[in-house]
């Protein structure tokens, strides 16, 4: 089985073909083709490539299948003692990848 890791976003996500993954926001509509040039490891089987910080010549191929908004995160504000109360909502913008080629 060959799976990769890879970083996008202040992120790492271990990848494989075909899995869909949720990154920070990235620039393109459905059905664009993004590339993740940012490898730290390639594995397949049992040769392991490990990146010093990154595996030369490796990139992941994914497709955008989504550009969306997370759901509500609540923030909320509260001091004792002095009427003092704030809620705030917020929702996350992110882009929805399949994995297609590593």
């Amino acid at each position: 089985m060959k799976f990769a890791v890879i970083q996008t976003g202040g992120k790492q996500f271990i990848v494989k073909t075909g899995d869909k993954i949720q990154v920070e926001k990235l620039e393109g509509k459905a059905g664009d083709k993004v590339a993740f040039d940012n490898v730290l490891l390639v594995a397949d089987g049992d040769k392991v490539e490990v990146g010093k910080p990154r595996v030369k010549g490796a990139t992941v191929e994914g497709k955008v299948l989504k550009q969306a908004r997370a759901r509500k995160v609540l923030v909320m504000k509260y001091h004792n003692k002095t009427r003092y109360r704030r809620k705030k909502g917020h929702r996350q913008h992110f882009t929805e990848v399949e994995i297609v080629k590593i």
